[in-house]
């Protein structure tokens, strides 16, 4: 039997990806596939945009931190253009051959850009945003990582963060392996899907973590399809 009480250690095959660009590309487009479908994106840019309704101004810089090919930035810059809000959007990733799709598919974006850094370990002092935003990125760092996670991103942002993350059940689990079925064509995205939810969250966890962090108003949600928002205000 599956333990779903304790958050799983075992490594994703994207955390040290073997493949070529190639691979690469089929694998994030399953996961893009599964965001669209189950409205993953949605969630972060629902919570991007309370953020900018509630601090007005004339425009926005947001960090995505784990941005992987970049498809959560263009969501959004998408949504700024239709809301005439101005956005500048930067993406950070410690995969290069990410970034270079990114940075392809991303070139009628000039609000864009994409920097090769570790979230964790590399100097952003230089840095100032407004918004750091991070989708299914934190379940892949050890619980003795993602309090230094959040700290750096509490630092940096003027306004808020928002941290989109899946949440830990077997019932995602077991309905996961359902969808892959028909949803998701590369091996890779079905196995680190699964382990994706092994490494994800209880709202308790969250919760603890959040007492962590002061002077920051947090605001923590369960959305469909088992994932947790949580909206840090500054």
């Amino acid at each position: 039997m599956i333990n779903f009480k304790e958050r799983s250690n075992q490594k994703e095959f994207l955390d040290d990806f073997q493949g070529d660009s190639h691979e690469l590309a089929a694998v994030l487009n399953d996961i893009n596939r599964v965001n669209r479908i189950l409205g993953g994106n949605r969630i972060t840019a629902n919570a991007v945009f309370r953020l900018i309704e509630e601090r007005p101004k004339d425009s926005y810089t947001i960090l995505d931190m784990g941005c992987g090919e970049g498809e959560m930035l263009r969501a959004l810059a998408i949504l700024a253009r239709k809301k005439n809000i101005s956005l500048k959007l930067t993406g950070i990733d410690l995969n290069s051959d990410a970034l270079k799709i990114a940075k392809q598919a991303s070139l009628e974006f000039p609000e864009l850009t994409f920097l090769e850094k570790d979230v964790l370990s590399a100097d952003f002092s230089d840095y100032n945003c407004d918004i750091v935003i991070t989708t299914l990125t934190m379940h892949h760092f050890q619980d003795s990582d993602i309090l230094n996670f959040a700290q750096q991103f509490t630092r940096l942002a003027s306004i808020g963060v928002v941290i989109n993350d899946l949440q830990r059940n077997a019932l995602a689990y077991y309905l996961f392996k359902v969808f892959s079925l028909i949803f998701i064509k590369t091996k890779v995205a079905k196995q680190d899907g699964l382990t994706s939810i092994r490494r994800g969250f209880r709202k308790s966890e969250l919760i603890a973590l959040s007492s962590s962090l002061s002077d920051i108003h947090h605001e923590i949600s369960w959305k469909w399809a088992f994932r947790y928002v949580w909206i840090m205000r500054k």
